[in-house]
């Protein structure tokens, strides 16, 4: 959703700042309605602009402080094989199909290393998948963020 607003924006600025901030305070916030307020948010609730409020949980607290990224190789034939199957491993965060190389670029977590390990061969006994390469995030130095984004016109 490329089609956002000065009012929009200032209340993903705001959510951005406190995804659990009230409705009603971010109306008060603002200066705006309660009303408006909740009619945006729905609104951009239903276009996909706002991401699911899970991904404000931090896995660490979940039991898995290790986070990886995992390339993977397909058998092109199998892509959607592949795909249901690692939807069904719970460490798999994300999964994207870059441009290049790559088939898929999976973002996972795990307890520990040897739980990564763990992980790592699930998602290589898949169908479909012919290798992977892992590598471990060390620690995280920018935080995913779009204040930045939501400043920018288009």
């Amino acid at each position: 959703m490329s089609d956002l607003d000065a009012t929009d924006r200032r209340i993903l600025r705001e959510l951005d700042h406190d995804a659990r901030m009230p409705t009603a305070m971010v109306a008060q916030r603002l200066g705006l309605a309660r009303g408006t307020v909740q009619a945006r948010l729905e609104k951009l609730a239903g276009s996909g602009a706002l991401r699911a409020h899970s991904a404000r949980v931090s896995p660490a607290a979940l039991g898995r402080p290790v986070g990886a990224s995992v390339q993977v190789e397909l058998d092109q034939h199998l892509i959607t094989e592949a795909i249901a199957a690692l939807a069904d491993i719970p460490e798999v965060l994300e999964c994207f199909a870059p441009a290049g190389s790559t088939d898929l670029l999976l973002r996972v977590v795990a307890k520990d290393p040897d739980d990564l390990y763990r992980v790592s061969e699930e998602i290589r006994l898949c169908p479909g998948i012919n290798r992977t390469s892992t590598s471990l995030f060390l620690r995280e130095v920018i935080p995913y963020r779009v204040t930045g984004l939501l400043g920018l016109r288009d």
